[in-house]
């Protein structure tokens, strides 16, 4: 099926872009119509993968980030949140909650919140190549009267 719109978007790896990035998927999504929980969960999800991308994509250096937002006649839509940065080693291990390869203060929820918020999350890595992770959510029809 063939996407009804699109957007993209490249980042800089920065953690304050994160903001950024969620409020312009969010207004992105907003043609839709959403109910104020499926923005809310959509908002939540790209700020997780963004985040994601900011603190482990690429060390201490500055990369950048790449996003594809697009949605469907049947209401679904699908975030690309893109990175070029170091891979995940084990991706079935970093999607386990708690688990950070960090270590220390970070909490390991970020791939447990994005599956929570959205109807799919898929990750794909190569490690010294990147990491892509697709959500997927499914949006309400909504009746209008």
């Amino acid at each position: 099926m063939k996407a009804v719109n699109q957007i993209k978007l490249t980042l800089p790896s920065l953690s304050a872009n994160e903001g950024f990035a969620r409020v312009a998927v969010g207004a992105f999504v907003s043609q839709l119509d959403p109910t104020v929980d499926e923005l809310a969960d959509i908002k939540t999800a790209v700020s997780e993968a963004v985040t994601n991308c900011a603190v482990h994509a690429y060390g201490d250096a500055i990369g950048t980030i790449y996003i594809i937002a697009e949605y469907y006649s049947d209401r679904t839509v699908k975030i690309k949140i893109k990175d070029k940065g170091c891979g995940i080693e084990n991706i079935e291990q970093a999607m386990q909650p708690m688990w950070s390869s960090l270590g220390g203060e970070r909490a390991g929820l970020g791939f447990a919140v994005m599956q929570s918020f959205t109807d799919g999350v898929k990750v794909r890595s190569v490690l010294g190549k990147g990491t892509t992770v697709t959500l997927k959510k499914v949006l309400s029809q909504r009746v209008h009267i």
